[in-house]
């Protein structure tokens, strides 16, 4: 499960530098902290669905589109 995290968290990540966020930014839209994002991109935790449509709505994407274009 540990390669699917860190796949995921690079799709996050990649969506993320698309949009000309650090991860400072988007952490401050979804009122998380910097670290939370960076663990995500990383893949060292397993997000709930919800922590995924908060970080695509911050995104400015759907959780649909992250999963199949990055």
């Amino acid at each position: 499960m540990d390669d699917e995290l860190k796949e995921l968290g690079e799709k996050f990540k990649k969506a993320r530098i698309a949009k000309n966020l650090s991860q400072t930014d988007l952490a401050y839209k979804i009122g998380k902290d910097q670290p939370s994002i960076n663990r995500l991109e990383k893949g060292n935790i397993n997000p709930s669905y919800k922590y995924m449509l908060q970080i695509c709505r911050g995104l400015g994407i759907k959780l649909s589109e992250l999963l199949e274009k990055y």
